[in-house]
């Protein structure tokens, strides 16, 4: 991997050339991460924000080799999810809300000894479809911008440690991923890897399992917190 201490700068035809050979992980990470937006942002100024992210990668990064994939992807989507924040992505009224339901769903799930359906949840808590589909929305979103502080999944399934760890270190995290994934059923597997590897919506892989959106959304939360407890 290229360092930061000794990076030779690319010509502005190099960047031109590397910008469009890596446009295909830009519209990944916009297709990704543009239903999380809620309407706070459009598509063309996610993908502005992404081609940004992609190019200051590059400009730090220098030429690039086997692992600049994972590099990329993790500042491209940190990029984007940052100027979630900066447009008052999750607000505190809503943080509120969240933690509200949060608290409601645990209630009814010891109530019943179970996990709640769907319906159950928006029954007990007068919820429409609408309302608890952008709640586990917004809640999945917040557990991937949680995930994403620390990992990047590539394609392959392979993963790239950041920039300037230890060896032992990046040892140490391919160990733990490693035991974090075999802790993974077999739909949040398929949900990893269509939703992180692929690059296929959330709304699309609730066609690909047959479940609604939400469902998805909650079992792409319990994945999240499932390898984040690894680490």
């Amino acid at each position: 991997m290229s360092t930061f201490t000794d990076i030779t700068a690319l010509s502005p035809v190099e960047e031109s050339r590397f910008m469009q050979q890596w446009l295909p992980l830009v519209k990944k990470v916009v297709r990704q991460l543009s239903p999380q937006a809620n309407g706070m942002m459009d598509r063309e100024d996610i993908e502005q924000v992404a081609l940004m992210g992609l190019l200051e990668s590059l400009r730090r990064y220098g030429q690039p080799d086997e692992q600049f994939a994972g590099y990329a992807m993790q500042r491209v989507r940190g990029a984007v999810l940052d100027q979630f924040r900066l447009h008052d992505w999750r607000p505190r009224t809503l943080r509120q809300k969240t933690h509200k339901i949060n608290d409601g769903i645990r209630a009814i799930t010891r109530s019943l000894g179970r996990e709640p359906t769907d319906e159950e949840i928006c029954q007990q808590l007068a919820l429409s479809p609408e309302a608890w589909l952008e709640h586990q929305q917004l809640d999945s979103a917040c557990a991937l911008e949680s995930l994403d502080e620390i990992l990047s999944v590539e394609g392959g399934g392979q993963t790239a440690a950041l920039a300037g760890r230890e060896l032992e270190d990046e040892v140490n995290i391919q160990r733990t991923l490693t035991l974090a994934l075999t802790s993974l059923d077999e739909r949040e597997r398929i949900i990893l890897n269509l939703y992180y590897q692929q690059g296929i919506s959330l709304k699309e892989i609730a066609l690909v399992l047959d479940l609604t959106e939400a469902r998805v959304c909650q079992l792409n939360k319990k994945m999240s917190e499932k390898i984040k407890a690894f680490f």
